[in-house]
């Protein structure tokens, strides 16, 4: 066994490690075309801005396939993996800047993202934690 893997590695802290946060919308009946479509147009370009800053390292999106009960539904599940523990909860001191420079016309992507919170029913954040199978 070489001397590199003989010595112990040094624990990564918990509050450095990335964080994976799950966020749930529901919309209303027939507005979930009209809710992705402004998620893709006005958030999802802040969020990949937030990818090159190194505060989010990873952003995907599902639907589910077939429609669900009423009460457990829901339409688009957006994750987002945050660098650690601060950039996940820490109020953003860029994004303003962002959003900004990305919307010049602050006016329409106001009203834009205050429609996109129209449609919905509900939404929910949900910050996810492993679970070790094998301890």
């Amino acid at each position: 066994m070489s001397d590199a893997q003989s010595q112990p590695q040094p624990k990564v802290r918990k509050q450095d490690q990335p964080i994976l946060v799950e966020y749930y919308y529901t919309t209303k009946w027939g507005y979930a075309d009209e809710f992705i479509r402004l998620f893709r147009k006005n958030h999802y370009p802040v969020l990949k801005k937030q990818i090159e800053t190194g505060r989010i390292l990873q952003v995907t999106a599902v639907k589910p396939k077939y429609h669900a009960t009423e009460d457990g539904r829901w339409d688009y599940k957006v994750t987002i993996v945050f660098k650690n523990l601060e950039a996940a909860f820490a109020p953003s001191s860029d994004e303003e800047t962002i959003k900004k420079q990305l919307y010049p016309d602050q006016e329409t992507f106001h009203r834009e993202e205050q429609r996109r919170f129209e449609v919905l029913l509900a939404h929910w954040d949900v910050p996810i934690e492993t679970v070790d199978l094998e301890q």
